[in-house]
């Protein structure tokens, strides 16, 4: 082993044990990577950034706006209303729901699929009266699976693409293998895997995750109250109830202000519809002298058009008119984890109001204020139906399109579609290279106001592009220093006097334990200088080798931090991180059985 091989092994070592560790972002230890590789001089400074304009970062960048497009656009959304008809059969729920967020994973960035679909899989549970657990981890790994089936599904096929020395991979290239997989999969998922998720949880009785009425009052501020001529801000203030009061509508002559400004300048017998607790509405009370609101002093407008069986108002007179009501779900990688609603300020800085909160399938009864977000937190908020989605994209939470708000633009559904399909075509008859064409349809779907500009940048997940371009000149340093080629004499011994599915199997398996435990982009760029190596020394296909490669960069079944969409629904499902091998373990092995024997057939 020669010095610089030493140093580049050392350094790869280092930032495997941070990416497990998990407590320094994936995408900063990839950028420490990138910068011990340059100091240590294995990769010259003039090479150093080269994986910023790699065209595998290019396309993933671009991938992820055209599926925001295809979002917008409404395209995707009317496939999850289709699930809406299909009843309550266990079984059959499992198999629409696994089939369809996987043909959209083929083609959209699967997390952005199974966002879609989340709402669906919990209507459906409350619907059937079971647990939101038995649908949410077969979703993901459909989601995982469909990713699979074509070029731009997932990250890794699209790094994998650009390794191959006989040129690029095609748009339908990793379709054998790849719908192999899926429809074994989602057969295994559909007859047998989802008897194996946990049951966590309450079942459902078929109510709403949010029962809002039980928290809203309606307050009347007295004739001579001294907050009388005070913004609405200033009385919230100075009652010390920021944190725990929600003033979700303002109701003044019979017109009601949904989401009031903050400086809003209250007048005597205004109406305020707050969202409170019982023991945080009681401080308030005492704390500002404002009085319950009888029944008949309630707004025909505010009460009359939705109201709970106790008499208080209910959803619907939380929106109307710009003013929406949405679920979100907190991202993995959002910014609002660690943070209590209060310390955000996001109803002054956003125009958000944070409703409730639910955590695990059930609403958390503690003071909205007090409450420190988790990933995977579902957030009823109210805001205005122009900011909102941007709103929630900037705070990294994903919209649950549902209670009314539909951030799919039908009339834009044909714009999308077609200008998807276009450039899909130009790829397939070879027109145009798929960095090209993807990111002109990107560029187009903006200058069509399918998406702003605003919500473009949004789309792409930065961290992922920092991680793919920081590891890329690591990765080839493996390679050009002889690295990959010596860790490939390792693993020939290891299977020596194998044939070749042994080698192949190896190197799925190998990649698909490594992916589970790393970001799975990074696990193809470490992998993939490796198997081409192992190619050339025992003489089977590269191409075989490099789909070995893409399968078990994919298939992260095994924990919760193999893939974002499996970190999705870990707290929407209850699950914990020893709940995913009970099925992902016989659908790892499923995959290793389908895969290796299909990449030998057609690639070797």
């Amino acid at each position: 082993m020669s010095a610089s091989q030493a140093i580049v092994f050392s350094i790869l070592g280092i930032a495997l044990v941070l990416f497990v560790w998990n407590r320094i972002r994936f995408d900063l230890v990839a950028l420490i990577a990138l910068l011990a590789v340059s100091i240590a001089g294995i990769v010259p400074v003039d090479q150093l950034f080269d994986g910023f304009g790699h065209p595998a970062v290019v396309t993933v960048a671009a991938v992820l706006v055209i599926s925001q497009g295809l979002v917008n656009g409404g395209v995707v959304d009317r496939l999850a209303r289709l699930l809406g008809k299909v009843g309550h059969r266990p079984t059959l729920q499992v198999l629409m729901l696994t089939s369809v967020v996987a043909l959209c994973s083929g083609f959209i960035n699967n997390v952005g699929a199974l966002a879609l679909l989340m709402p669906v899989a919990v209507w459906m549970s409350r619907e059937a009266g079971r647990s939101p657990s038995l649908l949410l981890m077969p979703l993901a790994f459909g989601s995982l699976l469909g990713g699979t089936m074509t070029l731009i599904g997932t990250p890794p096929n699209i790094i994998i693409a650009s390794y191959r020395e006989a040129g690029s991979f095609g748009m339908f290239d990793f379709a054998p293998v790849g719908l192999a997989i899926t429809l074994s999969g989602i057969g295994f998922i559909t007859l047998v895997g989802w008897r194996l998720t946990p049951r966590r949880g309450k079942p459902d009785d078929g109510g709403k995750l949010f029962s809002v009425g039980d928290y809203v009052t309606e307050l009347r501020v007295p004739e001579d109250s001294s907050h009388v001529g005070a913004t609405l801000h200033g009385l919230l203030t100075r009652a010390d109830a920021e944190k725990d009061v929600v003033v979700l509508a303002l109701i003044r002559d019979d017109k009601r202000s949904l989401a009031p400004s903050t400086f809003s300048v209250l007048r005597g017998d205004d109406l305020l519809l707050v969202e409170a607790d019982t023991d945080a509405l009681q401080d308030f009370l005492d704390s500002t002298g404002l009085e319950l609101a009888s029944v008949e002093e309630a707004s025909p407008e505010a009460s009359d058009q939705d109201e709970t069986e106790s008499g208080k108002p209910g959803e619907k007179s939380l929106s109307g008119g710009n003013v929406r009501l949405i679920e979100a779900v907190i991202t993995p990688e959002s910014g609002l984890i660690g943070k209590t609603a209060n310390r955000l300020n996001l109803r002054e800085q956003n125009g958000l109001n944070i409703v409730a909160i639910a955590r695990q399938g059930q609403r958390l009864q503690r003071r909205l204020g007090d409450i420190r977000f988790q990933a995977g937190d579902i957030l009823l908020v109210q805001g205005e139906e122009e900011t909102l989605r941007v709103t929630l994209q900037g705070l990294g939470c994903l919209p649950l399109a549902e209670r009314g708000l539909r951030f799919g633009r039908e009339r834009n559904s044909l714009l999308a579609g077609g200008l998807f399909i276009a450039s899909i075509a130009l790829i397939v008859v070879g027109w145009l290279s798929p960095p090209v064409a993807l990111v002109a349809c990107a560029v187009v779907m903006v200058l069509s106001k399918v998406l702003s500009n605003q919500e473009a940048y949004l789309a792409i997940d930065w961290p992922v592009i920092v991680l793919l371009a920081a590891m890329i000149p690591v990765g080839q340093a493996l390679e050009t220093t002889g690295g990959a080629e010596l860790i490939a004499s390792w693993m020939l011994m290891l299977g020596s006097g194998g044939d070749a599915w042994v080698v192949v199997t190896i190197v799925l398996t190998g990649t698909m334990l490594l992916s589970n435990v790393v970001n799975n982009a990074a696990a193809a760029i470490l992998v993939a200088p490796i198997a081409l190596s192992l190619s050339g020394q025992l003489g089977i296909a590269a191409d075989a080798m490099l789909m070995a490669v893409a399968v078990g960069a994919s298939c992260a079944f095994l924990t919760p931090v193999g893939h974002q969409s499996n970190a999705l629904v870990m707290e929407p499902g209850g699950y914990r991180f020893g709940d995913y091998w009970r099925l992902g373990l016989p659908l790892s092995l499923l995959v290793t059985v389908v895969a290796v024997p299909v990449i030998l057939a057609v690639w070797a």
